[in-house]
């Protein structure tokens, strides 16, 4: 079968992004990653090839490098020719991000801005991004860019091979509960349980991230497609919310584990009940998630239970 096209995924070794890659080598797409390993390993690369097996894993290579440092991205555009651009190499904790911004800016807008003008100096002007895009695509009617939004992606690939292994203290509901889970945190800190809402607690739209990563391989192909798509945006999402509480309580039950939980003050930044409207991608890209939360708990457990140390070896 001949290759759809070479995609580039800037934070392709993260929890988001090999779910994204796994999908886009079994649908034919050559993929090439870079990251910076930040906040994510090599390890997850390297189960991903196995994931896919060796045919596929040749449609596949890897570069250590950071957005931000303009030779890397040199060396990278200068070999081979993109037809895409799917951009993960950002970050996004809400409380983090109020802590320390310049961080944010530096990584977020500066190394968007260095990718930008990079992907322009090679003619590769079909992107996945958001604000600033809108701006350089009505400069430059050339630019063909989806932006994808989505709020809480949790659970695993369903193998169980793959799965979100944050650095440090997890920012994220789901990996701080799978921690707590396998006895790596004592706890489950659950910040704000005086929201208005049926149960106190906080509420988000969940998405499984194999969800996700079909939304991503699903909006390519009509952006390779579409010579007039323009800057069009997205909500990936279930629909509806969960609260955090509920989210909870489907993990026990997937687990059969009783989590201790601490509540705790609200965060900085955090909203009270965050959910996306998804009618537009239903309609214009025909995707719809698949998978409810009990699904995601599922996946997520599997993975934890069998990576209790997500990619490493207990240390």
């Amino acid at each position: 079968m001949a290759a759809k096209g070479r995609i580039l995924v800037t934070g392709g070794a993260g929890f988001i992004g090999t779910h994204t890659v796994v999908e886009l080598l079994k649908q034919g797409f050559k993929v090439s990653i870079i990251d910076n390993l930040d906040n994510a390993v090599e390890e997850a690369v390297h189960r991903l090839r196995k994931l896919v097996g060796p045919q596929l894993s040749d449609n596949l290579d890897f570069h250590l490098g950071d957005i931000r440092n303009v030779e890397d991205l040199e060396r990278l555009f200068s070999q081979s020719k993109y037809d895409a651009v799917i951009h993960f190499a950002g970050l996004k904790a809400v409380g983090e991000s109020v802590a320390h911004p310049m961080r944010y800016f530096d990584n977020n807008l500066v190394g968007s801005i260095t990718l930008y003008k990079i992907m322009a100096k090679y003619n590769c002007k079909k992107l996945f991004l958001e604000e600033i895009a809108r701006d350089i695509q009505k400069a430059d009617p050339e630019w063909r860019i989806i932006l994808l939004r989505y709020f809480n992606p949790v659970g695993a690939h369903e193998s169980g091979m793959l799965g979100e292994d944050p650095k440090g203290i997890p920012n994220n509901l789901m990996p701080y509960i799978t921690q707590v889970a396998v006895g790596r945190l004592p706890e489950l800190n659950v910040y704000g349980h005086d929201y208005p809402t049926h149960d106190g607690s906080a509420i988000r739209d969940y998405i499984h991230v194999m969800d996700l990563a079909d939304g991503h391989v699903v909006a390519l192909e009509k952006l390779l497609e579409r010579k007039d798509i323009g800057c069009v945006a997205y909500n990936l999402g279930t629909g509806h919310g969960t609260s955090v509480l509920e989210m909870v309580a489907a993990f026990e039950k997937a687990s059969g584990k009783k989590l201790p939980i601490k509540l705790c003050p609200r965060r900085p930044g955090d909203a009270t009940a965050v959910y996306a409207s998804t009618e537009k991608a239903e309609k214009e890209l025909g995707w719809k998630a698949k998978y409810g939360i009990d699904e995601m708990c599922r996946d997520q457990w599997k993975w934890a239970s069998q990576n209790p140390w997500g990619y490493q070896s207990k240390p």
